[in-house]
């Protein structure tokens, strides 16, 4: 374990302690046939009573020895792992197929840093916050640009440190632009104040009359006023300058 790790072997002897003396893991001395005493490692997923220094367990078909410790299975115990992996949660309404898919981005993402080595299942269980991330618009880029950079030394949990950084550096959820007030007519493309067609298209309402400039009325009573405006510029120039208005 220690070979594989990047931990060193004294934090591999004080983790084993540590299950240990809270019942995970025991080293037993165990006789067998013949009478042959050899240590066995165990590793169990619920807490086991601690045995006293110095006992042995008699091997399968031994006899026991005097002072033996016999520990009997009850068969008819359910099993303390479940048969199938339980539903990740975090992001409701996300199938299993889009976790595993996030998980496997993480996994990409940290696999240059080998101090950030994660199982399958770890990467499982920070897979819901990969999809925030990603529904925020962040890429598999952005994530190597949180997660890797400034790693702390020791590093003793890379599951929890990349929690922490997940959670912290989680991107801001994006603004979405205001929804326009009107939509237009698919028929005249006048706004309306929801789809469809206008009350004119419709048949329903005559269509009004743009009151812009007054109409073909007004044109004559607007060209006399910019002929007009254009003689008084030119005769409020100074003598001796050329005059380059037109009437």
């Amino acid at each position: 374990m220690a070979d594989s790790s990047p931990q060193g072997r004294r934090a591999i002897y004080k983790a084993l302690r540590e299950l240990a003396s809270a019942g995970y893991y025991r080293v037993v001395k165990v006789q067998l046939e013949d009478g042959t005493i050899v240590s066995e490692n165990h590793v169990y997923d619920t807490p086991q009573p601690v045995l006293p220094p110095g006992a042995v367990l008699a091997g399968p078909g031994a006899p026991e020895a005097a002072g033996a410790v016999v520990l009997t299975k009850d068969p008819d115990k359910e099993p303390t792992l479940p048969t199938e992996p339980a539903e990740p949660v975090g992001v409701p309404g996300v199938v299993n197929g889009r976790l595993r898919e996030a998980a496997a981005v993480l996994l990409r993402v940290v696999r240059p840093e080998p101090r950030l080595r994660l199982g399958r299942a770890e990467a499982e269980g920070l897979a819901p916050l990969v999809v925030q991330w990603q529904e925020r618009g962040a890429s598999a880029a952005d994530l190597a640009t949180a997660l890797l950079p400034g790693l702390p030394a020791p590093l003793h949990s890379p599951a929890a440190l990349l929690r922490d950084r997940l959670q912290r550096k989680m991107p801001p959820e994006p603004t979405h632009p205001a929804p326009a007030r009107h939509a237009e007519c698919a028929t005249c493309h006048d706004p309306v104040p929801r789809p469809g067609i206008c009350a004119p298209c419709a048949g329903l309402a005559p269509r009004p009359t743009p009151a812009v400039g007054g109409g073909a009325a007004a044109t004559p009573a607007g060209a006399t006023r910019v002929r007009n405006a254009l003689r008084a510029a030119r005769e409020a120039l100074p003598l001796g300058l050329p005059a380059t208005f037109t009437g």
